[in-house]
C-alpha cells in the first residue's frame, strides 16, 4: 500500500515539476484544483484495482 502512495506521489510530482507555473493567483487555485482532481482520479483507480485484488 505504501508504494502504491509512493509511485503516485512521484507520477504526481513528475506533472508538476515540482512547483506551480503560474504566477496569478486565480492561475495558481486553478492549477491546484486541477492537480487535485488528477490525484483523486489516481487514487480512486488504485483503489478499484485493490478492491478487485482482494476480491
Amino acid at each position: 500500500m505504501r508504494s502504491l502512495a509512493a509511485t503516485a506521489m512521484v507520477r504526481v510530482k513528475k506533472l508538476l515539476r515540482g512547483t506551480l507555473s503560474l504566477r496569478e493567483y486565480k492561475a495558481k487555485a486553478s492549477e491546484t484544483y486541477a492537480l487535485m482532481k488528477v490525484l483523486n482520479k489516481m487514487t480512486e483507480l488504485s483503489i478499484l484495482k485493490m478492491q478487485l485484488i482482494i476480491e
